[in-house]
C-alpha cells in the first residue's frame, strides 16, 4: 500500500486518515496538524522521511508565484529540506493543472461563471495559475492578498499591479516567520471578524484559500459561489447556514473531506514514481484526467 501523509501546520482537530483505490493501486492518505508548531512539522517530516511515498506540506507554502517569477518562502523552504529520502511537495506543481481547468470547468461547461461575474481572490501569490484563469474568462477580479494576509485594506484589481507589489515586497516577507503572513494552528479557529465584509458583498464569487477566506467571513453569503480546496463536514455546513448558494472544491471528496492540493500532489508524484522536479504540467494533466479528479460542485441554498 502506498502512502501518502499531508503534514500541516494548521489545527489537529481538522486531521483525516482513508484508505482509497486510485487506478489499481490501494493509497492510506493522511493529514497530520501540528497546531502551528513549525518544529514539531520539521520533526514529523523527518520522522516520516522514507517510510512514506510522499510527504505534502499542509498550511504552508514553499513557493509563490506572480508574473513570471517564482518566490521562495523561507519556512516553507526549511520544511521542504527536511526530507531527503520522501518527495515533498507544497501543491504548487499541481496548481498549474488543476486550478485554472477548474474555472475553465465552471465557465465553458457547468455555467456557474460567466464574465459577468465579479470575483474576490482572497489571495492570488499562492493560486496565481487560478488567478490567470479568472482574468482570462474576462470577470472582473479583486485580488485581496494585502488585505487578507496583511490587513491592508488595499485591494488589487490587475495582475501587473499584483506582480509590482510581489517584486517590491515578496523578498522581504519570505523571510518573515510564515504564522505572521497565514493562520496557522489555533488561529484557524478562531471566530471569523467583519472587518473586510464589504469585500465579500461586493462579489459573485468568492475565490481562494479556505483558511483566508474564513478569516473575515460575513454571517451572510447569500447567493455566492465559493471556490475553494480544504473543507471539512462542519465547513460545509458553516457555509451553508451563511446562505452561500453553491460550494465548489477543486479537489475531489474523499469521505467526506475534500485533501488539500498538497494532498493530491503527493498522490500523482506516487503514482508517476518521478522526483516533482521532473514532472511536467501535462504529466500532471493528463494523469488527473485518467484519475477521473475533477471539481466537486455542491448546491447548498438553490431553489
Amino acid at each position: 500500500m502506498k502512502r501518502v501523509v499531508s503534514v500541516s501546520l494548521g489545527s489537529a482537530r481538522r486531521d483525516h486518515r482513508v484508505v482509497v483505490n486510485l487506478l489499481g493501486e490501494e493509497f492510506e492518505v493522511q493529514r497530520q496538524g501540528t497546531d502551528g508548531d513549525l518544529e514539531a512539522a520539521e520533526h514529523r517530516i523527518r520522522e516520516l522521511d522514507g517510510m512514506v511515498d510522499a510527504i505534502g506540506l499542509g498550511g504552508i507554502d514553499v513557493y509563490l508565484f506572480a508574473g513570471d517569477r517564482r518566490y521562495e518562502l523561507r519556512d516553507g523552504l526549511r520544511l521542504k529540506q527536511a526530507a531527503v529520502r520522501s518527495p515533498v511537495v507544497d501543491g504548487s506543481g499541481v496548481k498549474r493543472t488543476l486550478e485554472p481547468d477548474a474555472v475553465r470547468y465552471l465557465v465553458e461547461e457547468a455555467h456557474l461563471i460567466s464574465p459577468a461575474s465579479r470575483v474576490l481572490m482572497v489571495s492570488a501569490l499562492d493560486r496565481y495559475f487560478m488567478a490567470e484563469a479568472f482574468v482570462e474568462a474576462g470577470c472582473p477580479t479583486t485580488f485581496g492578498d494585502l488585505i487578507f494576509a496583511l490587513g491592508m485594506p488595499y485591494p488589487i484589481h490587475t495582475l501587473e499591479e499584483l506582480a509590482q507589489i510581489a517584486r517590491k515586497m515578496l523578498p522581504e516577507l519570505a523571510k518573515m516567520p510564515f504564522n505572521m503572513l497565514y493562520p496557522t494552528g489555533k488561529e484557524q479557529e478562531a471566530a471569523p471578524s467583519e472587518r473586510f465584509a464589504q469585500y465579500y458583498q461586493e462579489a459573485d464569487v468568492v475565490a481562494g484559500d479556505f483558511h483566508y477566506l474564513r478569516k473575515f467571513l460575513p454571517a451572510r453569503m447569500d447567493g455566492k459561489l465559493v471556490l475553494t480546496q480544504t473543507v471539512t463536514r462542519e465547513d460545509v455546513e458553516d457555509l451553508r447556514r451563511r446562505g452561500t448558494a453553491y460550494l465548489v472544491t477543486t479537489t475531489p471528496e474523499m469521505e467526506g473531506r475534500s485533501f488539500a492540493t498538497n494532498v493530491i500532489e503527493g498522490i500523482l508524484v506516487a503514482l508517476l514514481g518521478k522526483p516533482p522536479e521532473d514532472v511536467t504540467a501535462e504529466e500532471y494533466r493528463e494523469l488527473l484526467h485518467r484519475l477521473d479528479f475533477r471539481p466537486r460542485v455542491e448546491a447548498l441554498n438553490v431553489p
